[in-house]
């Protein structure tokens, strides 16, 4: 059997601007990796191939030739995944599609009952290297569909979707790894001006935000991989890939300190030099842990995400977080003492929410003295606690316009501001209150050359740019141009008429 898994070309830009950081897309690198040696499987992100992606999947279509063709796709990314199916099903229209990812998981149902069904053929949900290796089995007649856990499969009778109950978490201890070689026929992975993997040492998290769609995917669970099996990793990236900078994938790695501790110490033994690791973990943890966050400075880490969120106590109940507004503060404190980044998150458009909250945040977050600032609107995601709330309160402005469910657009209201109003204030309070990045000297040493060119290149041209923005069109003109350029972000123009 001939295998291609593709993952979608939209992005969110972070920090920076879109094109600046590409990582690499861990999900199909695992399923790819664990489907049994006699199949043939190739790997293509598409985030490498924004600018012509009609183009490189007609010609890629064309020379494999593939049997069966998996999409991986978030809510956000939904729409382009079903344009891909439909263009793969006219190119190739003996090929078999199957979908797989938060999205697929957490609507199936509801996916195959609709008009794009048409276009799939398979639906994995939850994890994905299992079903995927008995799903390409049964393919070639070695296995049979109605037996394997968490696929969904066309009835022979009716063509109607059949689900089939939904499996146990995987022994991650079974799992081959990703992969990183030939196979993956997209390349150039970089964030900035260096070369950038993704590994996972744990899958899932036990904490209760109500607005993440975790539990859904791996329920309140916290698993491991063997601390042997992340130095393999780490050895095929620093050695075979020649790359230095990794993003660890783990929703919250630091949930067993103990083992990121050991973990660390194998690092530290290995030697590793110019190793930079980027991950993302919890305040409480960080807090009171500065043991923990001394040995990950060692290990490498370089930089951590820290959901923040918001300096309401109220509004950090209503997501599920506790206040940690203490534990931000320690957290942060901690990080700096030994170097290491914070990259704080910032949700905004809780109920409660007006103008002036909006800029009470950003003041508590520029106090709290993180290097740089995730900012997102409270987005409503489907199957989430968070969805079901507001629904209740009927505060969703957008149920249906999935694309947008990105984290950038106001897709609900507050009690006090229109999702118009929620979406300016959002984006107006942070160039007032924040203004322009300032890398720390932290970063500056982490990457010289990129920091360099943003402070003395890139900056200016833009504060010149701004400036002739102001004077034509005002904030409110300059607002309007910054919604049509994240509009047009990912819109693809040669996938337009599927």
């Amino acid at each position: 059997m001939k295998v291609l898994l593709v993952s979608m070309p939209d992005v969110v830009p972070i920090l920076v601007h879109e094109a600046a950081v590409h990582i690499p897309n861990l999900g199909i690198a695992s399923v790819g990796g664990n489907i049994d040696p006699e199949h043939d499987v190739y790997l293509v992100d598409l985030i490498r191939k924004r600018r012509a992606v009609k183009k490189y999947l007609t010609k890629i279509i064309g020379k494999i030739q593939p049997d069966l063709v998996g999409l991986s796709a978030m809510a956000w990314q939904f729409d382009t995944c079903m344009k891909i199916a439909h263009l793969i099903k006219e190119l190739r229209p003996d090929a078999k599609i199957v979908i797989g990812g938060y999205h697929a998981t957490l609507m199936a149902k509801e996916i195959s009952a609709s008009l794009e069904a048409q276009w799939i053929d398979f639906i994995v949900r939850g994890e994905g290297e299992e079903v995927c290796r008995r799903l390409v089995n049964a393919l070639a007649g070695k296995d049979t569909f109605g037996d394997i856990a968490s696929l969904s499969y066309r009835g022979e009778t009716n063509g109607g979707f059949i689900h089939n109950p939904r499996g146990e978490n995987l022994d991650l201890t079974t799992l081959k790894r990703p992969i990183r070689d030939k196979r993956r026929l997209t390349k150039g992975y970089h964030l900035m001006n260096t070369g950038i993997e993704a590994l996972e040492t744990t899958r899932g998290c036990t904490r209760s935000c109500n607005f993440c769609s975790m539990k859904n995917m791996y329920g309140r669970t916290f698993r491991k991989f063997p601390v042997s099996r992340v130095l393999e990793e780490i050895d095929d990236i620093y050695y075979k890939r020649k790359v230095r900078s990794v993003f660890v994938a783990d929703d919250n790695m630091v949930l067993d300190p103990s083992r990121v501790i050991r973990l660390c110490d194998a690092i530290i033994e290995k030697g590793y030099k110019k190793l930079r690791l980027f991950v993302q973990a919890d305040c409480l943890t960080l807090s009171i842990r500065e043991d923990l966050v001394a040995k990950m400075a060692e290990a490498g880490f370089c930089s951590v995400f820290l959901g923040i969120e918001n300096a309401s106590k109220k509004n950090l109940n209503i997501a599920g977080k506790g206040d940690i507004v203490a534990a931000s503060k320690k957290a942060i404190e901690n990080c700096h003492r030994h170097g290491i980044m914070v990259i704080g998150g910032l949700i905004f458009g809780f109920p409660e929410d007006d103008a002036e909250s909006i800029k009470e945040n950003y003041q508590f977050f520029k106090e709290l003295g993180a290097d740089a600032a995730y900012c997102q609107i409270l987005t409503p995601y489907p199957k989430t606690g968070m969805r079901a709330d507001l629904l209740d309160k009927n505060l969703i402005s957008n149920r249906t316009d999935l694309k947008k469910y990105n984290g950038l657009w106001a897709n609900v209201r507050t009690r006090f501001l229109d999702s118009g109003e929620l979406q300016y204030h959002f984006w107006y309070q942070r160039q007032v209150v924040l203004g322009w990045w300032n890398p720390p000297n932290s970063v500056k040493k982490q990457g010289r050359l990129w920091t360099w060119l943003w402070r003395f290149v890139v900056q200016p041209c833009l504060k010149m740019h701004y400036k002739r923005v102001m004077k034509k069109y005002g904030w409110e003109g300059r607002f309007q141009r910054e919604m049509e350029r994240l509009e047009r972000m990912n819109t693809f123009t040669d996938l337009k008429e599927y």
